[in-house]
């Protein structure tokens, strides 16, 4: 295996987060016209741990929570029933114009109709999460965390999670904890915050063993040379994702992994879908294949979850690659 672990670590796999709920019409009908809704607590990062934590591998989630919320509880039991430990702050409301979990608005979309969603976060109390609200030596060194994965988008949702994330990677560095960051770029993120994130980021990523990204995602969140975004089919894309990383390589010495999904979209129901890996000084490609869409968010982070599942389970890495494109 290109990355050992610890063994002697009470858990497998560790995601900092922020907990939301979303919010889906029921017979794929649009938002603005629904009246029945089914409700999910979910995080990009819980998503990715999801896969471990199902499969029997010990999961911890650091998050925040809204006291006394039922929205909060919600997402507890949900956690729980993920067969996830749960460490954070429970933080007083301060009244009706206070904090709160953040909702996501997901119309799936049908047909024609594409999926949207609209995301409102507004006194999400995730972005008060600090390295103040944990003992990250005792988590890391006297618990012990064999991987820990961060998201982008968690890292920049605040001033407070970017230093937050930061401080998380230096102390997993320090125990002997890997690290997996999926960059997952998002521009309203990074907005007025541009210079700050960037040196978030790549101070991140230098300390990574796994990045995981598209093209898009490593230009313009780490300020890499690569190719034009556009209308490439999807082998002139592996090419180019190659030649960025070759490139690459050199600055991030201690990556030893990266990887990135492979999309087409053909309908709303029907994708091509593939993934890339570099490993142990090789290329492994899952060739893009058709697949039949059940929910078209989260599709990435199933990929990175099965990818730490099997990295965890000691499999080699072009298994790694092959249950990330089943997952």
């Amino acid at each position: 295996m290109s990355i050992p672990l610890r063994s002697d670590a009470t858990y497998d796999l560790l995601v900092a987060t922020s907990m939301g709920v979303r919010l889906t019409p029921v017979d794929r009908q649009p938002m603005h016209v629904a009246r029945l809704l089914t409700m999910q607590a979910t995080s990009a990062e819980s998503n990715v741990a999801s896969v471990s934590s199902y499969l029997g591998l010990r999961v911890k989630v650091l998050t925040a929570f809204v006291k006394g919320s039922p929205i909060a509880r919600f997402i507890r039991d949900d956690l729980a029933s993920r067969h996830m430990d749960v460490e954070g702050p429970e933080i007083p409301q301060g009244g009706p114009w206070g904090y709160r979990h953040q909702f996501n608005l997901a119309d799936t979309g049908a047909g024609t109709r594409g999926p949207r969603v609209h995301n409102d976060r507004a006194g999400e109390v995730g972005r008060l999460l600090s390295a103040q609200h944990f003992d990250l030596d005792r988590i890391f060194g006297r618990e012990g965390v064999r991987v820990m994965h961060l998201s982008g988008l968690f890292a920049a949702l605040s001033p407070e999670t970017s230093r937050f994330c930061l401080e998380l990677a230096r102390t997993a560095k320090k125990h002997g904890t890997r690290i997996s960051f999926d960059l997952n770029y998002r521009e309203s993120f990074w907005k007025h915050r541009e210079a700050e994130l960037r040196a978030a980021f790549s101070e991140i990523a230098h300390a990574a063993d796994i990045l995981v990204g598209n093209e898009e995602d490593f230009q313009l969140a780490l300020g890499v040379k690569g190719p034009e975004a556009g209308g490439k089919d999807l082998a002139r894309k592996i090419d180019d994702f190659k030649a960025m990383i070759e490139g690459m390589r050199t600055d991030y010495p201690e990556v030893s992994v990266f990887a990135t999904t492979l999309r087409e979209v053909l309908s709303v129901s029907r994708h091509l879908w593939g993934a890339l890996l570099f490993a142990e000084q090789k290329w492994y490609v899952a060739e893009p294949r058709e697949i039949e869409v059940v929910d078209r968010i989260g599709g990435g982070d199933g990929f990175v979850g099965g990818m730490l599942y099997a990295l965890l389970r000691g499999w080699p890495p072009e298994q790694w690659l092959q249950f990330g494109w089943a997952s």
